[in-house]
C-alpha cells in the first residue's frame, strides 16, 4: 500500500463518520397529538363531543320514498294527462324525500341547553325538487323553548295514531313560531304554556295580525298505564277558542289504544271574509262544525310488525278510516302499506280534500306503500 491509497482510504473514512454524525444531530419534530371523537352518552345514542367543546352534538335524519294511488283529492292519487290523445287519466303520486336532523346539548348551570333543526328536500312525481323547508329550528334552555316548532297544540298532545293518513280529519295545523315554556310538576304532572305566530297553511288565515300572539296551553298526567292530556287554545285575529281531550292507554304490552275528542267555536270565523275560513274552519280548529272525534290504536304482533288503526269524524259528517301495517325489514328499515277511506266534501273537480261546504260528498278510496330509512 503506497502513501496515496493511504491518504485517500483515511479521507473517506473521515467523510463517512462526519456524515452518520451530522444525521444524528437531525432533530424530527413530534407529530401533533389526534384529537379523536368522544362519546357522549348523557342525552341518548348517536351524540358525540364537538371537538373542543362542551357540546354534544348527533346527527340524524331520514330518506323516504312514497308510493300513492287512489282517488284524487282524497289521498294519493293524481290526475295526468295521456300523452297520445290528451284524456285525464288516474296516476301513481310519488314523493321521495331526505330530512337531515341535527341535535345538541348542553349542561349549563341554568339546565340543559338544546337545539334541534330538521330541513326537508322533496322530489314529487319526477320533479323538478321543490324548495327545501325548515321544518324545526328551536333553541330549549330547561323549559324555555323559542323558535321554529310545530305548535304545542298538536305536539304536547299528540298526534292521531300511526297511521300515515292521520289528517283526512284534521286536527291542527302544526307550523309556526312560538315562546313557549314546559314545566314538569312531578308525580307524572306536566304542563305547557305556549305564545304563537300561527301560520297560513291549506288556506286557512292563521298569522297573527297585529303584536297580540295565540295562546296555547296544556297539562298531561302520564302513568304506567297511559295518559290523559288537555290543551287549549285562544285564535287572536278571530277571537275564537278551540282546545282537545285525549286519553291513551297501554292494555297490554302489545296492545294501545287511544281516543281524542275537539271542540272549539266559530262565530267569526263563519264571518270572515276568507273563503276558507268563512266556512268556521281556524288554526286551532281546522275541521268542519264544531268537535271533531280521533280514535285507534297499535297492535305490536312482534317487535318487527305492527298493525295501526284510526277513526276519525266531524260536527260536519265528515268520516274517515285508515288501516296499515308497518313491517322493519331490518333496524332502521320499514316498509308501510296502507289503505284509506273517506266520506267527504271535495271541490267539483276533485282537486281539494279539504271541505267548504256539505256539498259534493262522496265516498272515496286510497292507500300507499311508504319504504323508509332512518338514522
Amino acid at each position: 500500500m503506497n502513501i496515496k491509497s493511504l491518504l485517500l482510504g483515511s479521507a473517506a473514512a473521515l467523510i463517512a463518520v462526519s456524515g452518520a454524525r451530522a444525521a444524528d444531530a437531525v432533530t424530527v419534530a413530534e407529530p401533533e397529538p389526534a384529537e379523536y371523537v368522544k362519546i357522549c352518552d348523557v342525552y341518548g345514542a348517536g351524540y358525540f363531543y364537538i371537538p373542543g367543546t362542551e357540546t354534544c352534538l348527533r346527527v340524524g335524519g331520514y330518506v323516504r320514498y312514497d308510493a300513492g294511488f287512489g282517488d284524487v283529492g282524497s289521498f294519493d292519487g293524481r290526475k295526468t294527462t295521456d300523452v297520445q290523445d290528451g284524456d285525464s287519466q288516474n296516476s301513481w303520486n310519488k314523493n321521495a324525500r331526505f330530512a337531515l336532523k341535527t341535535w345538541t346539548g348542553q349542561e349549563t348551570e341554568l339546565g340543559t341547553l338544546k337545539t334541534y333543526t330538521e330541513t326537508r328536500f322533496n322530489f314529487k312525481n319526477g320533479g323538478p325538487s321543490s324548495t327545501p323547508t325548515l321544518n324545526f329550528a328551536w333553541i330549549q334552555l330547561g323549559g324555555l323553548r323559542v323558535g321554529k316548532d310545530e305548535s304545542v297544540y298538536d305536539s304536547f298532545i299528540g298526534y292521531a295514531g300511526s297511521v300515515i293518513q292521520d289528517t283526512t280529519i284534521p286536527y291542527g295545523i302544526k307550523d309556526t313560531n312560538l315562546v313557549s315554556y314546559y314545566f314538569d310538576a312531578g308525580n307524572g304532572f306536566s304542563g305547557v304554556i305556549s305564545l304563537e305566530e300561527g301560520a297560513n297553511d291549506k288556506g286557512i288565515f292563521g298569522t297573527i295580525d297585529s303584536y297580540v300572539p295565540h295562546v296555547v296551553g296544556g297539562v298531561k298526567y302520564k302513568g304506567d298505564w297511559g295518559a290523559i292530556t288537555g290543551v287549549v287554545a285562544y285564535d287572536s285575529p278571530y277571537e275564537e277558542v278551540a282546545g282537545k281531550v285525549r286519553l291513551d292507554v297501554n292494555v297490554t304490552k302489545e296492545l294501545s289504544l287511544f281516543i281524542m275528542g275537539g271542540y272549539g267555536t266559530d262565530d267569526n270565523l263563519n264571518d270572515a271574509t276568507n273563503a276558507i275560513n268563512a266556512h268556521g274552519r281556524g288554526f286551532y280548529k281546522p275541521w268542519g262544525g264544531n268537535w271533531a272525534v280521533w280514535g285507534g290504536g297499535t297492535y305490536k304482533f312482534n317487535a318487527k310488525t305492527a298493525f295501526n288503526l284510526q277513526a276519525s269524524a266531524d260536527d260536519d259528517k265528515n268520516y274517515a278510516l285508515a288501516a296499515n301495517i308497518a313491517y322493519t325489514i331490518v333496524p332502521g328499515f320499514t316498509i308501510t302499506t296502507e289503505v284509506d277511506w273517506d266520506h267527504y266534501g271535495h271541490f267539483g273537480d276533485g282537486t281539494s280534500a279539504v271541505n267548504w261546504t256539505k256539498a259534493d260528498k262522496k265516498n272515496s278510496v286510497g292507500g300507499i306503500v311508504r319504504f323508509q330509512r332512518s338514522f
